[in-house]
Order: C-alpha cells, then structure tokens, then sequence
C-alpha cells in the first residue's frame, strides 16, 4: 500500500503572510507520503526559483523532486512538482502544454517504488471554468494514453467549486474520484478544490485531510491525501 497527496504550498507564503518553506517540508513530513504531488512549487516571478530549497528539501526530508528539464532554478513547470521517496526510481517524466487563458501546464512522472510502478499526473487548472473543462480534456486524454504503461493517479489543485459539475463531471467519466474532503482555505475549509483520483488498477482504502496546526499556518490550502493499493 502507498499513501499519495497533493499539496498547494502557496510559493511557501504562509497565512501569517511570511515565506517560510522550512514550514512546508515540516508539513511534508507529517503527512509521511510517497508521492507528493506539490502545485505553486515555485515563486510566479524573476527566474520562478523553486520555492523550496532543493537542499533543504534533501537535508530534512526523505524526498527529492521528480527532475523536469525546463527551468534550471524551478522545482517544476508552471508551478506543478511531484515529489517521491528517494528511493524511488524514475522511468520517465514529461511536461504537458495545455490550453490556458493564464499560464498554466501538468506533468507527469512515471516511477517505481516498493515494487510498483505508477504514473501520476500533477496539475493546477485555470480560474475559469471554460478554460478547465478544455484543461481536463487533454489532461483525461493523455491519461488514458498512458494507462498502456501503468495504473494512472491524477492529483492537483482543480479550482473547481461545484460539487459535481464543470471538469469533475468530465474527470469521472473517466476516473474514480477519491472523497478527501475541503482543503480551502487552511483556516476555515469551506471548499474541495484539491482533488485525487485514479485509474483502474488503483484502490483506494482511506482518504482525508491533513489538518494540523503546521498546516493551518504554512499555506492557505490544507493537503489532502490518500491510501492506494495497485493491482
């Protein structure tokens, strides 16, 4: 069994205002995944420096970042990082252009652990909900596409209000949702617009939020996260 999640860590601006992405990799370790997916992983101007140190990251958590090959400084692309246990060996990965009003894009990271190989899909979608139904279609596409190599997980922040509707009703058409629970904003949940869900060939045995006093006060979004099982 792997325990997966997502995290919006707000470019490491806490509810205090303050940059601190020592309290991120606190709140990764918490949560004790071993597979992160991470969105606003890097800061929005100048170079988009990743937002967590890389050697901060290596000295004080079990976790390296799923090497992307775009930017130099940047944790990710566009925002979207998937972190793993270091352990983990990494089969491919791949950037992901899709149709945007604001700059936006999803990864993927095709890796083994404890015997198991998953690809899984990282993703921030657009404020307009137009824009994230034409997001959640070439994401569901390229998804499909790669279940020929492996059992697909899907996670990300899908800025998607309605409980049914707009891209969750494309995205389960497709794949199995996982109730997590709200996760927005940090102090008082109010909304589930960070999402998990997967392909055939995953399991789903327990699902939830992380909400802890490091969490409340490291970013505006709490993570969410899940147990699997891959067949």
């Amino acid at each position: 069994m792997l325990k997966v999640a997502s995290y919006n860590i707000h470019k490491g601006i806490g509810t205090d205002r303050r940059r601190n992405p020592g309290r991120i990799v606190d709140v990764l370790n918490e949560i004790d995944a071993d597979v992160i997916a991470l969105q606003e992983a890097d800061r929005r101007f100048g170079a988009r420096a990743a937002a967590i140190p890389e050697k901060l990251l290596e000295m004080h958590s079990d976790y390296r970042a799923i090497p992307l090959d775009v930017q130099i400084d940047s944790m990710g692309w566009h925002g979207n990082a998937i972190l793993v246990r270091k352990s983990a060996t990494v089969i491919a990965h791949d950037i992901m252009h899709i149709p945007c009003l604001e700059p936006r894009g999803a990864i993927m990271a095709h890796f083994e652990l404890a015997g198991q190989q998953l690809a899984v899909f990282g993703m921030h979608l657009d404020l307009s909900g137009l824009w994230r139904r034409r997001q959640a279609a070439a994401i569901i596409k390229l998804a499909q596409e790669k279940q020929k190599d492996a059992p697909v997980l899907l996670m990300g922040d899908l800025n998607e209000w309605s409980a049914t509707g707009g891209c969750l009703h494309d995205f389960t058409r497709a794949f199995q949702m996982v109730h997590c629970g709200r996760s927005f904003h940090s102090r008082s949940p109010i909304a589930t617009l960070d999402r998990i869900m997967h392909s055939d060939g995953i399991r789903s045995f327990e699902a939830g939020v992380h909400d802890s006093p490091a969490a409340r006060k490291a970013s505006d979004h709490l993570p969410v996260w899940a147990k699997i099982a891959v067949d």
